[in-house]
């Protein structure tokens, strides 16, 4: 329900003797859990069984809802991870204007760039899918530009009206890399 790890603290521990270690992280040997007790309660804080496993087990002297804070923002801080790089799809249409189509282009080298798939997308409209090789041809058009950062995932097909294409990053070659 909370999720973490339970913790024995205070007059929950049940070990005869501690290994205690205080606020600081300085180590103060090993006492009765009485006197460890004692000692945290003239601090102000709390003895909390940290290692539990240990012989004897180890105690840390410290303030038990700070430290239960920090190791929440810890959990917190490793689930979060950077945006995975997805799938951008552009859609054309397949009487498209040069300028318009340079924009695209543009476009796809910076999605490419950010390490994205694109897939191309033209939905042919009315008639127009008795044109299918205007299609294929602006789909060339599109790789020849695009051929030195991005390599064919999914070749061009028409599914039904609508006619695909994917491209990826080109992976890296070793040489580039020196």
């Amino acid at each position: 329900m909370f999720g973490g790890k339970f913790y024995k603290i205070n007059h929950f521990i049940s070990a005869e003797k501690v290994r205690v270690v205080d606020e600081t992280g300085k180590q103060l040997g090993i006492m009765p859990t009485a006197k460890a007790l004692e000692n945290a309660k003239k601090r102000g804080l709390d003895l909390v069984e940290v290692a539990p496993q240990a012989q004897p087990p180890v105690c840390k002297i410290i303030d038990f809802k700070k430290f239960k804070y920090q190791e929440k923002k810890k959990r917190q801080a490793g689930g979060r991870r950077k945006k995975q790089p997805g799938l951008k799809k552009v859609k054309l249409n397949l009487f498209i204007d040069e300028h318009d189509l340079k924009r695209i282009i543009k476009k796809g080298k910076e999605f490419l760039k950010s390490g994205n798939k694109i897939k191309f997308i033209i939905l042919f409209r009315g008639r127009e899918i008795t044109k299918k090789e205007f299609g294929f041809s602006l789909f060339e058009k599109i790789k020849e530009e695009l051929q030195e950062m991005a390599r064919v995932c999914q070749e061009p097909k028409i599914q039904g009206k609508i006619l695909e294409m994917t491209l990826e990053t080109k992976p890296r070659s070793k040489n580039a890399q020196d």
